[in-house]
């Protein structure tokens, strides 16, 4: 999706990116963290059925009653693929043209797909449920919240599942995730009733290891390799990226190379919720 000043939304590119590795490297299409029991081993060869895991806890989360749902971030669309053929209706919001077409794909187009932001969208249906799954952190409560509201039906559901961001000291190496006293306080001023919520950070913590390993010991070294021919070959040109996108580098290299972004990290300073919301009367 192209932003503000024709700039294109990283966020974006990135999942489109993650697709693509997730495919080639871990045999799956999903696009979420995994769930991860205490008798599942956390390694690469497992990441599929941790995220299955993960597909199978949202799924049984869908209160009975509910038929209509309205997964906003669908991602590549592999959990609305297991909506449709449980027999839910599903529509999507996703602002990605490469994932919405892997998406419509593999759903074989069976819903509305809204090729736009959550806060965009632009539709006089209703829905029995509104589900964020890794969605719910990219939107700004205050345009969020209203809009769900617009979309749910009477007595309706919105079901989150996503971190959020622990009140503690520090600075977390891990970006994202909404603030989680914010939400508590915003969500009394609206007319949801939580009916359900389940920490999860436990079984999802370790989905941060894999992504450690892989940063580590797979694109450190890559991108070592790439200054490594830059400095020994182009020399001036080095010098200059090394000057004039200093910030960057220094963010890329604590953020992503420093082997912080793990499970011990992430449980520290995010705590990862399933809320199950219900509409009330206003």
């Amino acid at each position: 999706m192209i932003g503000k000043k024709g700039k294109i939304d990283s966020k974006e590119i990135g999942l489109d990116i993650g697709l693509i590795m997730a495919k080639q490297m871990f045999d799956t299409e999903y696009l979420h963290y995994g769930f991860w029991p205490d008798d599942l081993e956390v390694k690469t060869t497992n990441v599929a059925e941790a995220q299955e895991n993960y597909a199978e806890l949202l799924a049984s989360n869908i209160p009975k009653g509910v038929k209509t749902i309205l997964d906003v971030g669908c991602g590549a669309g592999k959990f609305a693929q297991k909506l449709l053929d449980l027999g839910y209706d599903v529509d999507c919001v996703c602002p990605s043209p490469y994932l919405s077409k892997h998406a419509r794909q593999i759903t074989g187009n069976r819903g509305e797909f809204f090729e736009c932001g959550y806060e965009e969208v632009e539709t006089n249906k209703t829905y029995d449920m509104v589900l964020f799954s890794e969605s719910f952190q990219y939107i700004p409560l205050d345009i969020l919240l209203p809009q769900t509201l617009r979309f749910l039906k009477k007595d309706g559901y919105m079901l989150i599942c996503d971190f959020f961001r622990r009140d503690v000291e520090g600075t977390s190496p891990i970006g994202g995730g909404q603030d989680l006293k914010k939400f508590r306080r915003m969500m009394t001023e609206v007319p949801f009733e939580i009916i359900k919520e389940q920490d999860i950070t436990k079984e999802t913590a370790p989905s941060m290891d894999i992504v450690n390993n892989f940063l580590t010991e797979a694109l450190h070294p890559i991108y070592d390799l790439i200054f490594y021919v830059l400095d020994n070959n182009y020399p001036k040109i080095a010098k200059f990226i090394r000057w004039k996108f200093k910030k960057k580098i220094d963010k890329i290299e604590f953020k992503y190379f420093k082997k912080l972004s793990n499970a011990e990290s992430f449980a520290k300073f995010k705590v990862y919720y399933l809320f199950l919301c219900q509409r009330v009367k206003e």
